[in-house]
C-alpha cells in the first residue's frame, strides 16, 4: 500500500501540535534528571559513576531499541505505539517513586521509562516525516522543541516539586502528567492511502505459474495426501502389532499391501495437506523478507556517508551527552554557591536547546545550504565549547557555555533530515533505527564515564576533556567522508523494486 503524497500542512500541523506535546511530556523528566540526579546521591550515598547509570540508561536505551521501536511502529502504526508508550513512561515514573536503592531505578527509571520514551521519539519522527517534505526541516525543528521545552520547565518544576512534596511525591506527580501522552497518541491520524482503485484480487487458484515467486519444488498437493494415507497406514499396522504382542507377524505386515485400515474422512487429511503447504510458503516467505533485511543494511554501511554518520552520532553522544545530566554537579564542585544561580544551568541548556533546534530546523530547508555541512559544524563549535568547561570557574562563564552547549544539541532536530538526504525516505526508518541504535549506545556510556573519571581524579576535568574529543573525532570523520561523496550522495535515490511474495494456496472451503 502506498501513501499520499506528503500534504505539507493541513492536519500535518496538528500532527506536529501533538508530537511536540508528546516530546515535551516524555522527555521532560529524563533529559532534566540531573535534578534528581543529586537527590539519589544523597539518598543512596552511591558513586558519582553508578548514579549517573540510571539518567543515562534513560536517554539510552530507548535509542538502543530503535530498530525495534521501528519494526513497532511500521508495523502497528504511530497511534498505538504513542497510546502503549504513555503507559510505559507514567508507569516507569511512578514506580521509580517506591525504589529502594539504585538498582531498582536502573529499572524503573533507566529501562521502562527508557524504552518507552524510544518508542515514542521514533514514532512521532515517522509520522512527522510522512505529513511533510517540502517543509520537514521546519516539522522536525517544530516537534524536537518540544523536548528542549521540556527540560527547561522540568529543570525548575522537579526542583520545586521536591522542595514541597520530596523526591517521591515529585516522581508521582511527574508520572501523573505523564498520563496526557495518551491524548496527544490518540489523534495521531495515520495518513491515508492513495486514492488509486485496488487491483482486482486474483484468486490463487488461476494465479499462472510463472508469476509464483515460491513454485513448490517438492510434493504438490494430492502427494501431499498420499504421504498422509501411507504414513496413517504404516501407524495403524504398528499399533495393532504392538496390541497383540505378536513380533513375528511385523515383518507379514509390512510386506503385506493389501491390509485394511480405517482411514480418516477425506476432508480432515486434505485440510492437514493444506495447512502443510502453505506453513512452507509463509515460512520460505519469512525467511526471504529476514534475508531482504538482512541485505539492506549491508547495502547502507557500503555508503561511506552512511557508515561515518553512525561513528559521528555515536561519538557525539558520548561526549555532547554529559553536560545536561552533570552541569549541576559540575558548578557545585567548582565552588559556586547557590546564591549565584539566576537560572539553572540545565534549564539554560534546555530552553537554549529549544532555540537551536527551531533555527537549526529552519535553515535545513534553504536549498543553499548543505544541511551535512551544518551538521558538522555543530559537532565541531559544540567539541571545542566542552573542552572549555575545565577552565570555567563562575556562573557567569558556565552559564555561556550551558547556552552554546545547547544550542548546538539542538542538532538533533535535523539528523533525519541529514538520513534523509543520505539513505532517501524509502530507507529512513531502517537506516534511522541503525543510527540512533549506536546515539543509545552513546547515552548509556557518555555519563558513566564521565562520573568515573570523576571518582578517579576527583575533578570533571580530564572527563570534559575526553568528552570534546570525542565530539571533534566524530565531525571531523563525517567531514572527510563527505568531502568527495555528496553530492552523489544528494541525488535522489532510484526507489528499489517492490517486494511482492505470492503463493498458491488450495481453498479451504
Amino acid at each position: 500500500m502506498e501513501l499520499k503524497k506528503s500534504p505539507d500542512g493541513g492536519w500535518g500541523w496538528v500532527i506536529v501540535f501533538v508530537s511536540f506535546f508528546t516530546q515535551f511530556l516524555c522527555y521532560g523528566s529524563p533529559l532534566a534528571v540531573g535534578v534528581l540526579y543529586i537527590e539519589w546521591l544523597d539518598a543512596f550515598g552511591e558513586g558519582k559513576g553508578k548514579t549517573a547509570w540510571v539518567g543515562s540508561l534513560a536517554s539510552g536505551v530507548g535509542l538502543l531499541a530503535s530498530p525495534v521501536c521501528s519494526l513497532c511502529v511500521s508495523s502497528f502504526g504511530a497511534r498505538p505505539v504513542t497510546i502503549f508508550s504513555g503507559f510505559m513512561v507514567a508507569g516507569g515514573l511512578m514506580l521509580s517513586s517506591f525504589a529502594p536503592n539504585i538498582y531498582f531505578l536502573f529499572f524503573s527509571y533507566g529501562i521502562v521509562v527508557g524504552l518507552g520514551c524510544g518508542l515514542l521519539y521514533t514514532a512521532t519522527v515517522t509520522i512527522t516525516c510522512q505529513y511533510f517534505d517540502d517543509r520537514r526541516g521546519l516539522a522536525l525543528g517544530l516537534i524536537s522543541t518540544g523536548s528542549s521545552v521540556g527540560l527547561f520547565i522540568y529543570a525548575a518544576l522537579q526542583r520545586m516539586l521536591v522542595e514541597f512534596y520530596g523526591l517521591d511525591g515529585c516522581l508521582l506527580i511527574v508520572g501523573a502528567l505523564a498520563l496526557n501522552i495518551l491524548a496527544c497518541g490518540s489523534l495521531m491520524r495515520p495518513l491515508q492511502s492513495s486514492d488509486c482503485p485496488l487491483p482486482k484480487k486474483i484468486a490463487p487458484e488461476d494465479l499462472p505459474d510463472k508469476y509464483c515467486i515460491y513454485n513448490e519444488k517438492g510434493k504438490n498437493l494430492e502427494e501431499n495426501i498420499n504421504i498422509l494415507d501411507k504414513s496413517y497406514s504404516s501407524e495403524e499396522k504398528c499399533r495393532s502389532v504392538l496390541a497383540n504382542g505378536d513380533w513375528k507377524q511385523e515383518s507379514l505386515l509390512l510386506k503385506n499391501p493389501t491390509v485394511t485400515h480405517t482411514k480418516e474422512p477425506e476432508t480432515y487429511k486434505k485440510k492437514v495437506a493444506e495447512q502443510t503447504y502453505f506453513c512452507k510458503q509463509l515460512a520460505k516467505r519469512k525467511w526471504q523478507l529476514y534475508k531482504n533485511y538482512c541485505g539492506e543494511t549491508v547495502a547502507l554501511f557500503k555508503n561511506k556517508v552512511f557508515s561515518a554518520l553512525f561513528i559521528a552520532i555515536l561519538l557525539f553522544d558520548i561526549g555532547g551527552f554529559p553536560p545536561s545530566l552533570l552541569m549541576e554537579d559540575v558548578a557545585r564542585s567548582s565552588n559556586v554557591k547557590e546564591e549565584e544561580f539566576i537560572m539553572p544551568l540545565i534549564s539554560i541548556i534546555g530552553i537554549m536547546t529549544a532555540v537551536g533546534k527551531l533555527l537549526l530546523g529552519i535553515l535545513a530547508d534553504f536549498k543553499w545550504i548543505n544541511t551535512l555541512y551544518l551538521y558538522v559544524a555543530t559537532l565541531i563549535i559544540m567539541g571545542l565549547a566542552l573542552c572549555a568547561i575545565p577552565f570555567a570557574k563562575s556562573y557567569v562563564t558556565l552559564a555561556l557555555l550551558s547556552a552554546i552547549l545547547g544550542f548546538f544539541t539542538g542538532n538533533w532536530s535535523i539528523f533525519p533530515y541529514v538520513t534523509t538526504k543520505t539513505v532517501g525516505i524509502e530507507k529512513l526508518a531502517h537506516a534511522y533505527g541503525i543510527l540512533m541504535f549506536f546515539a543509545g549506545l552513546g547515552n548509556s556510556l557518555g555519563p558513566p564515564i564521565v562520573g568515573w573519571f570523576y571518582d578517579w581524579t576527583q575533578t570533571y576535568d580530564i572527563a570534559f576533556y575526553f568528552s570534546g574529543f570525542c565530539v571533534l573525532l566524530g565531525g571531523f570523520i563525517l567531514l572527510l567522508a563527505a568531502l568527495p561523496s555528496w553530492n552523489t550522495c544528494n541525488k535522489q535515490l532510484p526507489k528499489p523494486a517492490p517486494t511482492t511474495f505470492l503463493y498458491k494456496v488450495a481453498s479451504n472451503v
